[in-house]
Formats: structure tokens, C-alpha cells, sequence
């Protein structure tokens, strides 16, 4: 697990399952990065920079390290010239899929219903 997770365990700050959960998951980019290799398969570093265009090179390799160190992204790296590295997830970042997709349906939703919905609603009131 990542340092500051186990840190936090290793403290008895997180105080149940749902808690440790966000801990592993959380941040703007982790579940993007999920949800790309979850549904695209095994990426390139180069091709996840392109598939999260706002990402920074060093935050996409911070959080490629943390999930590797949480053991949901598995790393392979090829002995050749030059080098190639490829992201896939593992069988635990698998099981997350399920979740990430309800996540996916319900923002999905929530966005059409309420927020955009709201918008549309509130711009009918100046016609």
C-alpha cells in the first residue's frame, strides 16, 4: 500500500472498510486511470497520457506508483530497446470495475437529472 495509507492503518485512523477504501481510490486521477485500463485493457505510459490529456506527466506517474504499491495496477516491464513499460490491472484493480461503473451510471444520471436538467430549466426562465 502506499506509505501514507499504511501510515494512517498503522495508526488506527481509518476507522472502517469504506474509509480504507477512499483512501486507496481516492484523488482526481486514480479512478480515471481505473476506469481506462479497466475497459481499454493493458495501456503504454504514453497512451494513458493521451486517453487523460489534463494529467501532468509526474502526477499520471505518482498515482501509476501508488496504485502499483496498493497492488491494483500491475507494471510490466520489457528487456528491450528501448525500454517498454505497460499498465494492466491486477486481479484486486479488476474487481473495483463492478463499483466504478455503478459510479459511472449514477454520476451518469445524477448529471442528467439534476445538474444539467437544472441549467436547462433555469435558462427556460429568461426566454
Amino acid at each position: 500500500m502506499a506509505t501514507e495509507i499504511k501510515d494512517r492503518i498503522n495508526l488506527k485512523e481509518i476507522n472502517c472498510e469504506k474509509e480504507l477504501t477512499l483512501a486507496v481510490i481516492g484523488g482526481k486521477w486514480k479512478l480515471i486511470i481505473l476506469w481506462h485500463l479497466g475497459l481499454e485493457g493493458t495501456k503504454r505510459f504514453s497512451e494513458l497520457k493521451r486517453l487523460i490529456p489534463h494529467i501532468t506527466q509526474k502526477m499520471l506517474t505518482n498515482q501509476l506508483r501508488e496504485l502499483e504499491e496498493d497492488k491494483l495496477v500491475f507494471r510490466e516491464v520489457y528487456a528491450e530497446v528501448p525500454p517498454k513499460v505497460e499498465y494492466s490491472l491486477t486481479e484486486y484493480g479488476q474487481s473495483l470495475m463492478p463499483v466504478l461503473r455503478m459510479m459511472y451510471d449514477w454520476g451518469k444520471n445524477y448529471g442528467e437529472n439534476v445538474i444539467w436538467k437544472e441549467e436547462i430549466s433555469s435558462s427556460d426562465k429568461w426566454i
